[in-house]
């Protein structure tokens, strides 16, 4: 296959690109190469090229910087995918996307499914959620996915933030009433190949690892798992009223996987073991 790969240097785009078999043609253009902003030059270079998949993990994650930057995030969240989604319907191509659990507002407190009404809190939000509607209204043939809380060894994330500052802190504060579920990059990656090798519905289905934790929780499991001889501070749980941020995060964005689970024909993972696979890495 010919392969479209966006944000290749991201987290997932990374574990993508490291998975993907050499017998495929991998094309992932860098910012300097293609500017994802710049939707002009990206249909250009769609009308160019054909593609018999194109995955798409690029996007605008800064939460909070999104609401004083709301055109980049829609132009990279919105835009950038329905560009994407009609050059894939117009070229046959199968369109991957992923999305996010900020597309609901947090009030449920069972994990979400495929089904449940959205209503996003952030600009964030609202962006991700525009982009996965345009996806799925322009590519019939697209996956859309919806993760969470990703983390790995690559860019920032909470997994590489606590493995710097718990070398140099004696205690750490992390807020235990937002609920939600870690996920291990590579295992999205190794999920998202297997979507596509066993050829699934297409769709939106929640790619999550199952259980649920708090950042609390995931940081405390960080830290008892370090390796031996890295120290390992304190850490004591907060609420949110004690860390506000510029964005209101969702208080429970659990996704419910077993959409996925059903159409893989396979069982999915708990998040701890994923944390103990990134740390044996």
């Amino acid at each position: 296959m010919k392969i479209l790969l966006t944000g290749s240097t991201g987290q997932i785009g990374s574990a993508l690109s490291q998975l993907l078999l050499p017998e495929h043609e991998l094309i992932a253009p860098t910012r300097a190469t293609l500017d994802l902003a710049d939707l002009q030059a990206v249909s250009a270079f769609l009308n160019q090229q054909r593609f018999d998949l194109i995955l798409n993990p690029a996007a605008y994650t800064a939460v909070d910087k999104a609401e004083s930057e709301p055109e980049l995030a829609h132009t990279l969240n919105a835009e950038l995918p329905a560009v994407l989604a009609v050059a894939a319907h117009k070229m046959g191509a199968r369109l991957v996307h992923y999305s996010t659990d900020y597309v609901f507002d947090g009030k449920k407190r069972t994990p979400w499914l495929e089904t449940d009404a959205v209503n996003p809190l952030s600009v964030y939000g609202k962006t991700k959620l525009a982009g996965e509607q345009a996806v799925l209204a322009l590519s019939p043939e697209a996956l859309v996915f919806r993760t969470s809380w990703v983390y790995s060894r690559v860019g920032k994330n909470m997994f590489n933030t606590i493995w710097r500052v718990s070398q140099e802190r004696e205690e750490l504060a992390f807020v235990n009433d937002q609920c939600g579920v870690p996920n291990w990059a590579p295992y999205l990656a190794e999920l998202t190949l297997a979507a596509i090798t066993r050829d699934i519905a297409p769709g939106l289905y929640h790619l999550s690892a199952g259980g649920e934790t708090t950042w609390f929780g995931f940081v405390e499991s960080i830290i008892k798992h370090l390796p031996e001889g890295m120290r390992r501070p304190l850490v004591r749980p907060i609420n949110s009223e004690q860390y506000p941020t510029p964005v209101k995060r969702p208080a429970y964005s659990v996704l419910d996987n077993r959409k996925l689970a059903l159409a893989l024909a396979q069982q999915i993972e708990d998040w701890p073991p994923q944390l103990l696979r990134c740390l044996r890495n």
